[in-house]
């Protein structure tokens, strides 16, 4: 598919200055970022499913956070655990 897209002068000018570090054209390297950006799912995507879960739960803010710190604090343990 082929289109027109008008950016502004600072955004082209970007473009082609990354599209010069890659050795690309700039029509190649705008169609690849083109690509990327309507395939990557967005963090609201990505952690949509996530948040249902938290959602049906029923766990109150306060009760989320205590669960997080206490499962960051033990993957710190482990992590710095000491062999014997």
């Amino acid at each position: 598919m082929s289109f027109s897209v008008t950016v502004s002068p600072i955004a082209e000018a970007k473009l082609r200055e990354k599209a010069a570090a890659s050795g690309q054209p700039l029509d190649v390297y705008a169609s690849q970022v083109l690509e990327h950006a309507a395939t990557t799912p967005s963090i609201d995507e990505i952690l949509a499913p996530f948040r249902k879960q938290v959602a049906e739960s029923g766990m109150s803010d306060q009760e989320l956070d205590t669960f997080f710190e206490d499962v960051r604090d033990k993957a710190f343990q482990e992590r710095h655990r000491r062999p014997a």
